[in-house]
């Protein structure tokens, strides 16, 4: 596999406690679930679980890594 220059991804992920732990979602990567037994373990399994889904993105060439998008978050109060 050919190098690329490191990027840093940022996630938005779900923890939803399931009786023996932790099951792990990420919205913004469709198929992605992981668990683990406790917020620790859950944390470390959803990292590598995300490394390893972008990791086959690049293979498909489905991901470029040279081009990384720029987000902006804000909170934004709305009354209802």
């Amino acid at each position: 596999m050919k190098k690329h220059k490191e990027v840093i991804y940022h996630y938005d992920v779900v923890f939803e406690p399931n009786g023996a732990g932790y099951t792990v979602t990420v919205p913004k990567l469709p198929g992605l679930v992981t668990e683990g037994s406790n917020l620790r373990e859950a944390r470390e399994m959803t990292k590598d679980a995300i490394r390893c889904y972008l990791e086959a993105l690049l293979k498909e060439k489905a991901l470029d890594f040279s081009k990384p998008k720029s987000v902006r978050r804000e909170k934004i109060k709305v009354a209802v």
